[in-house]
């Protein structure tokens, strides 16, 4: 489709969002909690460095507390929720948004950085617990997972698609974090999101443009080892981030009116979303993010914040999504208000 067209009409796009939901626990650590595990952080340290004031988590903060997750093999049966408990929580949301039941959902797609199974797809656990009968497979990648879902479904033939597919991103991180290590514990946080999305009847949002860029020789800057803790070259990453999400963000901008267009990037830290506002031109007021009060929810982020504000959008509204993560990869996503 060629950029710039605003609002379009419905019929001009391969894929619609017909509605979006989203889960936080309701544990909170705050940077007082993490300045309490004495682990050499205190709230100016956090803020100066992420600009995070709060984050939720499925642990028990006396599970934290206690332990600081030392073996995160235990973090399972210390967590309050499962991911397919979160996943079914954010879909309820996405479902009574588009006005829809678990029967009509006909393929299930799910993916992030922290499944609970090598085996099975997460995508068959969350449909389970939601009672749907469909075919369920996940597309990961990471924190880039929701550009990379997009991506493959709206380049699908849609004849091979059904109606109703839900995607779901059950981000529950903090299962995979040393709490004795200050450099990660003041980042991550716990988010579900939930999108429903049709290649044939349409809906409140135009998915317009998506694609998906990797380089697979940084994939070992950013990892979580099956059954470790979460590992990065911080200062390599965010550089890597602020620099690949202004690039995305310039290619988005060929599909947008750079004037009007709300600007969503990945959850990573707020001062690293700042940075590359300020390089792009991007004013506040068009800039969205819920970081500061839930952390770096990965996959689940950049949708989240989308999700927060379904009632607040107005036809012929914009929004340019971009999202990095491990892998290398990068992604973006143009939406559409229709």
């Amino acid at each position: 489709m060629v950029g710039n067209v605003l609002p379009g009409n419905p019929n001009d796009y391969e894929l619609h969002v017909l509605g979006m939901g989203h889960f936080h626990p309701e544990n909170v650590i705050d940077n007082a909690f993490l300045t309490k595990l004495d682990i050499g952080t205190n709230d100016d340290w956090i803020v100066e460095r992420t600009g995070i004031l709060r984050r939720r988590t499925v642990l028990k903060l006396d599970y934290i507390v206690t332990s600081h997750n030392s073996d995160p093999r235990l973090a399972a049966a210390a967590s309050g929720y499962t991911n397919a408990q979160t996943g079914a929580n954010a879909a309820k949301m996405a479902l009574n948004r588009a006005g829809l039941q678990p029967s009509d959902i006909g393929l299930v797609v799910a993916g992030g950085c922290s499944p609970q199974h090598t085996i099975p797809a997460e995508a068959c656990v969350i449909a389970a617990e939601l009672g749907i009968e469909a075919p369920g497979y996940d597309i990961v990648s990471a924190c880039s997972s929701f550009a990379a879902q997009l991506n493959v479904l709206r380049n699908t033939k849609p004849e091979t698609l059904p109606d109703y597919i839900l995607i779901v991103n059950a981000e529950n991180t903090t299962r995979t974090v040393d709490y004795n290590d200050r450099s990660t514990a003041v980042l991550w946080g716990d988010g579900t999101t939930a999108t429903i999305v049709s290649p044939r009847k349409k809906g409140p949002l135009g998915v317009k443009w998506t694609t998906l860029v990797s380089d697979p020789l940084g994939w070992d800057k950013v990892a979580i080892p099956t059954g470790g803790f979460f590992q990065q070259n911080g200062s390599a990453v965010q550089a890597f981030g602020i620099r690949k999400s202004g690039e995305m963000l310039k290619a988005l901008r060929q599909h947008v009116h750079a004037e009007s267009h709300f600007y969503v990037g990945h959850q990573a830290n707020l001062l690293m979303l700042q940075s590359i506002c300020d390089r792009a031109g991007i004013p506040d007021r068009r800039h969205l993010y819920n970081v500061n009060e839930f952390g770096n929810c990965g996959a689940a982020g950049a949708p989240s914040v989308v999700s927060q504000r379904w009632d607040d959008f107005s036809k012929g509204d914009e929004i340019a999504l971009v999202v990095v993560g491990s892998g290398l990869t990068w992604g973006g996503v143009v939406l559409n208000v229709l």
